[in-house]
């Protein structure tokens, strides 16, 4: 199976309250991206696109923004906003995007539009910034790449596992204050049930779990960490 496909064709799609969320099939990394409805429209984070998404995404309402949460990747964002006529959102403090995006770019800092996300700066290591996003009313957190529900991420019980590399010094700062209601990710699928107990394993557990870690998905990660670079 390959890590990340090419050409996605198809998707696995979840409804949830207020969004939906849509998944690479057939990928091992299981690239996962989010349209959720804000006060001023739907917004998507790090979009992938493929027949049938748009249809997805139409079902939501009219498009605010599309927003790039990573620096590792802008996925489809460009290809997004010029359908729907919007700019690319892109933290203040965030590198690497621009030159991957072929839209308009606008900068922020703390709020994302009327969405209700906050968004917060994690470093899970060094050269990965990433935007954590969190909107408190209703507790739903999207983490691109820094936690993940793919198999790559977890292991053994693990519902939400630390991206290998940061599992020594977990990203804890970036989720202080944070009560998860819903789980949304850069890879895997959204965790509802008990969302914030999946969140406090993953954290508090991700340093002595490292060894099984490494040992059962090390080579895995290596190539995702690859496939991203590349």
């Amino acid at each position: 199976m390959a890590m990340y496909a090419d050409d996605p064709r198809e998707f696995d799609v979840t409804e949830w309250s207020g969004g939906a969320s849509w998944r690479v099939a057939g990928e091992t990394g299981r690239r996962a991206s989010h349209a959720v409805v804000g006060d001023d429209g739907v917004w998507l984070f790090d979009p992938l696109d493929a027949p049938g998404v748009a249809e997805v995404v139409d079902g939501l309402g009219d498009v605010a923004g599309v927003a790039v949460l990573s620096n590792y990747h802008a996925r489809d964002a460009d290809a997004f906003a010029e359908r729907h006529g919007v700019p690319v959102a892109v933290p203040s403090w965030m590198d690497r995007v621009e030159e991957r995006v072929d839209a308009p770019v606008v900068r922020y800092d703390g709020e994302l539009g009327e969405s209700g996300f906050s968004v917060r700066e994690s470093n899970p290591i060094p050269g990965l910034r990433e935007a954590v996003a969190y909107r408190e009313r209703d507790g739903t957190l999207y983490v691109p790449d820094g936690l993940g529900s793919a198999p790559v991420f977890t292991v053994g019980d693990e519902r939400v596992g630390v991206y290998l590399l940061a599992r020594v010094f977990p990203p804890r700062d970036a989720f202080e204050g944070v009560r998860a209601e819903r789980l949304l990710f850069g890879h895997g699928d959204p965790i509802e049930d008990d969302a914030a107990g999946a969140l406090s394993d993953a954290l508090s557990g991700a340093r002595w779990r490292f060894p099984r870690a490494l040992a059962s998905n090390g080579w895995t990660q290596v190539r995702a960490l690859l496939a991203a670079l590349g």
